[in-house]
Formats: structure tokens, C-alpha cells, sequence
């Protein structure tokens, strides 16, 4: 009985110490799940750090809100997209050396200007030891100078200056200083010819000179030997005769323009093609003042003085059917068409003066 009641109270304590074990387990576990909830690590510079959740919750406020307005809808059209270009384009640059031409058949100053992007009278002053200021000297074979630029080609002479050449050829000495392919030595400008070795060829860009006129000079009935200079054709009396309506009729049967244009530096004429032997008309009434060869360029030449002021020229004839004196009528046979003289065809050269000065005959005519 009594090992019975020793057992009891033995397996009672067993219980109660199991009991009281298992409360402060479950006491200990609470413990830990607290002390986690309060507490989170970071590891920062190779250390372990512990930092209240409390106090970061304390000193990071929750974000207000902001209210953002509408925004624009993408269009729904598709974007375009900017492709890549591989290609480089290099501006063109204005070429600084004069270069040379060699001139072709059926070229003419126009066409060989327009081909270098030049003006007429450029290639006149680039060339004057070969084409001596006449476009009607130019022939194929021959070699001529193309300029870089508009200008005027000039060889220095000694006691030349920069400025003294800028005021001849009416253009700016800095023009000529800053062109590089004069190569211009800045250092020695101050010096005697300012620098440049005398027989130096130069390009004037921009200069410009007279340019002799070989044609006819204005010949009046008044005055008829004014141009015995000019050749054996001259007239050397005064006459009277008929005078003139100032309405010009077409002066041969052809109105083709053969390659010379009106130009009021280089050609103030035109020159009309045709066929040798082709009529050629007065072109109004008037008094022939002119008659024959032209030492000039021109050929056969014929001149006629209208009395009103007005005078009008017909050169590179095969043949002359008028004298000095005779009166002649407007659209009346006066000559024939040829290609004496300088002349790279037939053509008739053709020109209108009014007191004096060359006007465009295309402005004139009927």
C-alpha cells in the first residue's frame, strides 16, 4: 500500500515538471517571435547592424499621395524613326589654280565661259596675249588660260604694290591678299613690290579693266573719215542722202543666232547664221559711210548712217553691192553674207549704234 502511494506521487511530480517545462517553452518561443518582430538586420560595411522596426516606422513617414494631371494619350500613328546616314557630303570647295582649255571646234567665249561657270569677259582678260581683247580671234587649237574665279589675270611688274594693282583693276587689295592661290607671303607685304617676285602671274578676283572694242567706231555722213584707221574701206568725203525711219527690219533671211549673243563688255552685237552668199538688207534707210576690207578682225565690212543718230554695221561679207555715199532703203540688197575676216563660219556680225553707244539690236529689231 505503501509502494503504491510512493509511485502515485512520484508519477504526479513527473507531470507537474513536465508541465512547467512545456509553459516556459511555450514562454521562451513567445520571447523569440516578439523579439523578431521588433528587430531586423542589415549589413552594412562588412557589419552586422540592428535596427528597431519602431523607430524606422517613427522616422520615415508614410508618402503622401500626389494628384498627377492627364497626361496626353500616345498617338496611335506609328513613330518615325530617324535612320542613320552613312554618307558624308563634303562641300565643294572654289579651286584655286588656273588651269588650261584647248579650244574645240564650233566652241565659241560663251560657251566655253558658261562651261566653266565664268563670265565672257573673264576668259578676255585671262588671254589677252591670244585672244587680244577680241572674242572673233578665238580658233580651235588654241590654249587658254581658265581662271579660278571672276577676275582679271595679271603678271607683276616691278614697283607694283597690292594696293596699286586693287585700284587699277577697280576691286579690293584684300581681295587679292586673301586669295590663297596667289600665295601671298603676309610677313613680307610691307616690302618693295610687297613681297611678290616681279613676272609673278596673279589672279585679280573681282578686277575688271576696259575691253578694246574692235568694231566699228560710230561713223557719221558728217564725218565718214573718222575711221580710216580702220581699214581701206573707209569713206573720206561728206555726203547727204536719204535718212532713216528708226524702225529696223531683220537684216538677212535666217534668224538663227549663231553662238554670239549681245553682251555690252565682250560682243555688243549679234552675230546671225547663215549660208555664203545668203542677201543681206539694209536694215533702215540711210547713207553708206562704210564700204570694204576692215583691218580689224571684221572682214568686208559695210556701215550705214541714218541721220537720225542712229548708224548700224554688217560685217564678215563675201561681197558689197553698196558704195561709200550711196543712199540705201530699208529691206534693200546691200550685201552678201560670208565669212571674211576673223570668223569661225558664216555669219553676219551685226550691230546697232545709237549716238554713240552699241545697243542690244534684239531690243530693236522688227
Amino acid at each position: 500500500m505503501a509502494s503504491t502511494k510512493q509511485g502515485s506521487k512520484t508519477l504526479g511530480v513527473f507531470f507537474i515538471n513536465a508541465l512547467v517545462f512545456i509553459v516556459l517553452g511555450i514562454a521562451v518561443y513567445l520571447g523569440w517571435l516578439r523579439y523578431q518582430n521588433r528587430t531586423h538586420s542589415a549589413h552594412i560595411g562588412g557589419f552586422d547592424v540592428s535596427v528597431e522596426s519602431n523607430s524606422l516606422a517613427q522616422q520615415t513617414p508614410e508618402p503622401t499621395p500626389i494628384s498627377l494631371p492627364d497626361l496626353p494619350k500616345a498617338n496611335p500613328s506609328p513613330s518615325i524613326v530617324r535612320h542613320a546616314v552613312y554618307l558624308t557630303i563634303i562641300p565643294e570647295r572654289s579651286p584655286t589654280k588656273v588651269i588650261t582649255y584647248t579650244v574645240k571646234s564650233g566652241d565659241t567665249l560663251f560657251t566655253i565661259a558658261e562651261k566653266f561657270n565664268l563670265k565672257p569677259a573673264t576668259l578676255l582678260w585671262g588671254n589677252y596675249e591670244v585672244l587680244q581683247d577680241n572674242p572673233h580671234f578665238l580658233k580651235p587649237g588654241q590654249v587658254l588660260n581658265i581662271l579660278p574665279v571672276d577676275g582679271t589675270y595679271y603678271q607683276w611688274q616691278e614697283g607694283d604694290t597690292i594696293e596699286k594693282v586693287a585700284q587699277f583693276f577697280k576691286t579690293e587689295p584684300q581681295k587679292i591678299i586673301e586669295f590663297s592661290g596667289n600665295n601671298i607671303d603676309l610677313t613680307k607685304i610691307g616690302e618693295p613690290n610687297s613681297g611678290i617676285e616681279p613676272g609673278t602671274w596673279i589672279v585679280v578676283p573681282g578686277g575688271k579693266r576696259a575691253i578694246k572694242d574692235w568694231g566699228p567706231p560710230p561713223i557719221t555722213r558728217k564725218n565718214p573719215a573718222s575711221a580710216r584707221y580702220y581699214g581701206s574701206g573707209s569713206c573720206g568725203e561728206v555726203y547727204e542722202g536719204a535718212v532713216g525711219t528708226g524702225s529696223f527690219v531683220w537684216p538677212t533671211t535666217e534668224r538663227t543666232i549663231s553662238g554670239y549673243h549681245y553682251d555690252p563688255v565682250v560682243h555688243p552685237a549679234i552675230d546671225i547664221a547663215g549660208q555664203i552668199g545668203n542677201p543681206v538688207f539694209a536694215a533702215d534707210t540711210g547713207v553708206v559711210v562704210y564700204s570694204g576690207w576692215s583691218d580689224f578682225g571684221y572682214g568686208y565690212l559695210l556701215v550705214i548712217d541714218h541721220g537720225n543718230g542712229w548708224q548700224s554695221a554688217y560685217a564678215h561679207l563675201n561681197s558689197i553691192a553698196a558704195t561709200c555715199g550711196m543712199s540705201v532703203f530699208r529691206g534693200g540688197a546691200i550685201a552678201t553674207l560670208g565669212n571674211s575676216g576673223n570668223s569661225t563660219g558664216p555669219h553676219l556680225h551685226f550691230e546697232l549704234i545709237y549716238n554713240g553707244v552699241k545697243v542690244n539690236p534684239l531690243d530693236f529689231l522688227n
